[in-house]
């Protein structure tokens, strides 16, 4: 899925990094298209000509970076044929983009409204590469059966979140990929499948 706003590159270069320079910093409803246009150094009427309203422009931005980081994703996963690697890398990668554009994380998880994020498109980028992975986890026996698609989806945003809130709420003080190995582990243990012992402890009510 690519944006449905064809900008051209010579005001995306001055209005991208403006919009996500102030979102960052500022609450969502603080920020207006005249404060865009100062910032920016593009005209109100020039950003009307692309969107139609600040949220509009910010969610197209989102969703580029969002295809960007997804690409990404499916390039470095290639060869690899653990599931357990896999998704420690699709946490490495994903907090490693965060960390070198920490406007866009602030943006997306702090800032922008989850509710209006929600009913966005670009909310859903992702998911079918997410479907493949989970997918062939569990053709190869690697995770719990009981867990489909969205299961999967709600465990890794919900660590995934808990990660970049923690970041960002103690002052951004440290990379996002330094707590993917503690993390990671959590979110593994969540997924394996059940061993023989688990089983006999149930039967057991241990």
């Amino acid at each position: 899925m690519r944006s449905g706003y064809d900008i051209p590159e010579k005001h995306k270069s001055r209005l991208y990094p403006a919009v996500l320079e102030l979102f960052s910093k500022r609450d969502f409803h603080q920020v207006d298209m005249r404060t865009i246009s100062k910032n920016s150094g593009v005209s109100i009427a020039t950003i009307y000509q692309y969107f139609p309203s600040k949220e509009a422009l910010l969610f197209s931005i989102l969703s580029e970076y969002l295809e960007e980081l997804v690409d990404l994703i499916a390039r470095h996963l290639q060869g690899l044929d653990s599931s357990k690697e896999i998704f420690r890398k699709v946490f490495w990668l994903t907090m490693d983009f965060y960390d070198n554009r920490p406007g866009v994380a602030v943006t997306m998880f702090i800032t922008v409204p989850t509710r209006t994020w929600m009913q966005e498109d670009a909310y859903k980028i992702g998911n079918e590469l997410m479907d493949e992975i989970i997918g062939a986890a569990l053709e190869r026996g690697d995770i719990d059966p009981r867990i489909d698609s969205r299961r999967f989806k709600d465990i890794f945003y919900m660590i995934s979140y808990r990660i970049i809130m923690s970041w960002y709420y103690f002052g951004m003080k440290w990379k996002l990929v330094d707590a993917v190995e503690k993390d990671f582990e959590i979110f593994w243990k969540l997924l394996a499948p059940e061993s023989p012992e688990d089983d006999t402890r149930k039967q057991l009510d241990i």
